[in-house]
């Protein structure tokens, strides 16, 4: 291939590269949460049928009543003040669902800044990091975590199964793992020099 050949390649290969990426085909997976946000993590006892199922009963309670303070809400200033004076109210729902479960696990809830590990969940990647957040840990908190945003909402579940509706499967409760984003296009990238290097050598 001559020289003009070559130019002609490359500058097709870049417009289409161009045309991939304004139209949304490359994309990076990750939705992105707002700074201004507070979350909620629920850690559980222990990996066990019995306290997943303490833990997601305890989510469905808590979750349905703090989307009930702030829903009317409009900045993350009047959710941090109502959320933070209603901790203890939080605290009598985590009680008294482990007593009607009939468990005797020791609990906590806190307020503040809570370390979040990377998380692929559905299509998105989270990163990890430092978020505000409501923090209930049941018992020793060794278990899978559950977690969602609770201000601006995003905490859409599915009742029925626990689930939550943003995603198919539940990769949510997992524990942390490492999450690889990789592009095609950087291996046809890489394809073209090695293909551009062996005509020189």
């Amino acid at each position: 291939m001559n020289q003009r050949g070559l130019i002609n390649l490359l500058i097709s290969f870049f417009i289409l590269a161009s045309s991939l990426q304004s139209s949304g085909i490359i994309t990076a997976n990750q939705q992105v949460i707002p700074d201004e946000a507070i979350r909620l993590r629920i850690l559980a006892n222990s990996n066990s049928n019995e306290d997943q199922t303490v833990k997601r009963s305890i989510r469905d309670e808590v979750n349905e009543s703090i989307n009930e303070w702030v829903a009317d809400l409009t900045s993350i200033e009047e959710s941090r003040h109502v959320i933070k004076s209603r901790l203890a109210e939080i605290e009598a729902i985590v009680s008294k669902q482990l007593e009607m479960i009939g468990s005797r696990e020791s609990f906590s809830v806190t307020f503040g800044e809570v370390a979040f590990p990377t998380k692929l969940y559905g299509d998105f990647v989270y990163p990890a990091g430092d978020y505000e957040a409501v923090l209930i840990t049941i018992g020793e908190g060794l278990g899978d975590n559950w977690w969602c945003v609770l201000f601006p909402p995003l905490c859409f579940l599915d009742f029925s199964n626990g689930d939550a509706v943003q995603a198919e499967s539940d990769v949510v409760e997992e524990p942390s793992e490492e999450v690889e984003v990789e592009f095609f296009l950087v291996k046809i990238i890489d394809t073209i020099v090695e293909w551009i290097k062996g005509i020189f050598s």
